[in-house]
């Protein structure tokens, strides 16, 4: 089975554990309902947040829902000036038939900025 990059981000407005974890998990929810994914499915994931963001580790949202045994990873996303402030990025490994086409990748909140092509897919929302 052959493995897809699911990418997805959003943005919190302060830099708080419980705001990185609450959207990070809003985030992750939406993913897995827009691309039908099972967690059993997730080969690894990886979350970055700008350098504005260091309350907490956004993975500890994955491990809330349940993901005890995917590999996860955190880090810093480089500082770019003009860059999206306050923003949480996934990329999702995942094993799946789905082609290319088929894949939703996410951009909610003021990420929608980020992908404003993918932003208005139907499995997109932006807040």
């Amino acid at each position: 089975m052959p493995v897809r990059g699911i990418r997805g981000a959003t943005t919190v407005s302060t830099n708080t554990r419980d705001e990185i974890i609450e959207a990070t998990g809003e985030l992750l929810t939406e993913m897995i309902e827009a691309n039908d994914i099972d967690p059993e499915d997730v080969a690894s994931a990886i979350f970055t947040t700008t350098p504005d963001l260091n309350a907490e580790f956004p993975a500890v949202a994955a491990r809330q829902l349940g993901w005890t045994f995917v590999p996860l990873m955190c880090g810093h996303e480089m500082s770019v000036p003009g860059s999206l402030p306050r923003c949480v990025r996934i990329l999702l490994h995942v094993n799946t038939d789905k082609g290319a086409h088929d894949v939703h990748h996410l951009y909610i909140r003021g990420a929608s900025v980020l992908r404003p092509d993918l932003s208005n897919s139907t499995h997109s929302t932006a807040r």
